[in-house]
């Protein structure tokens, strides 16, 4: 029901910044929550911020609080992922899921659909 594509990952030395988006097509609904998860070589998938569609409520990752923040925008389905003061440690996949009844889940296995993800490597 509805498609994720992220875009903004690139190559940035610690202390940079960068800006994450998730482009949502198909069809959106008020009761998804759209996630950001992560995945570095030989580790798992881990949560990094979540937002609910309808109410805009936002979790964090204790490891990215402070740090990185999540908004929304209705009018183009698009969700950003602001990440500032970037540590090598936040190198990883980072990918955007749905999770189309949840209310924001930290769980990477209750989201239903997934974007193919963008590559964040930050160097030292």
């Amino acid at each position: 029901q509805v498609q994720l594509t992220e875009s903004g990952g690139g190559l940035v030395q610690a202390g940079d910044s960068l800006r994450l988006s998730c482009a949502a097509s198909g069809r959106a609904s008020s009761t998804y929550t759209i996630g950001w998860f992560r995945q570095a070589p030989g580790k798992e998938r881990e949560f990094v911020a979540t937002i609910t569609w309808s109410a805009g409520s936002t979790r964090f990752a204790d490891s990215v609080k402070g740090r990185f923040t999540i908004s929304k925008n209705n009018a183009n389905n698009m969700v950003d992922l602001q990440m500032n003061s970037l540590k090598p440690e936040d190198t990883a996949v980072y990918y955007c899921a749905a999770e189309q009844y949840g209310a924001g889940s930290t769980v990477s296995r209750s989201y239903d659909y997934w974007g193919q993800g963008t590559q964040v490597t930050v160097s030292s």
